[in-house]
């Protein structure tokens, strides 16, 4: 009854930029945190940045000063604007959102499908 649809990734060289969309639909009745999570071949996967309702945000130490993470409230939609792009930026980027589908519901997580960013040298 929910999905994420992400949009953004791509090939870019270091020093760019890219965004990421990601858009829930469905049966929604309200969503808790948004987040984009990141996994690079051979590493864990690990939170880049994640959005609370009243708007305070958490940032990876890696990323703090070169990303920027927001929240659309009307659209269910969160996005991650990404600047001064790094080789170690490369990864697939997902998509999480806590959502609960009723007012008895509890909170799920649901993912998208991930997003290749790529960055070149």
């Amino acid at each position: 009854q929910v999905q994420l649809v992400e949009s953004g990734g791509g090939l870019v060289q270091a020093g760019g930029s890219l965004r990421l969309s990601c858009a829930a639909s469905g049966t929604i009745f309200s969503i808790n945190h948004m987040d984009w999570y990141r996994q690079a071949p051979g590493k864990q996967r690990e939170l880049v940045a994640r959005i609370f309702p009243r708007g305070s945000k958490d940032y990876a130490d890696s990323v703090k000063g070169r990303f920027t993470i927001s929240r659309d409230g009307a659209k269910n939609t969160v996005y991650l604007q990404m600047n001064s792009l790094k080789p170690e930026d490369t990864a697939v980027y997902y998509c999480n959102a806590q959502i609960r589908t009723s007012y008895s519901a509890v909170g799920d997580d649901y993912w998208g499908q991930g997003t290749q960013v790529t960055v070149s040298s």
